[in-house]
């Protein structure tokens, strides 16, 4: 499983809280890549919703992050 700025940008505007089969219809009816399926559907299932992205991918990139190139 490997996430991209671009893969997760596809899940920003899903219905959070979702579970994991949640995630996988709205990837699903939206038309994200096979490899957002993909990686929604090798993610651990506990039954407990997501919140947001960030408990999807840790490391998506948020406001308060800090980009080196953000006003180019």
């Amino acid at each position: 499983m490997y996430w991209t700025l671009e893969l997760a940008s596809y899940l920003e505007d899903a219905p959070w809280p979702a579970t994991k089969d949640e995630l996988i219809d709205y990837a699903d009816r939206t038309g994200t890549p096979l490899e957002v399926i993909d990686n929604l559907m090798a993610m651990e299932d506990d039954g407990e919703p997501y919140e947001s992205i960030e408990e999807v991918w840790p490391d998506f990139p948020t406001a308060d992050d800090d980009f080196y190139y953000e006003d180019e």
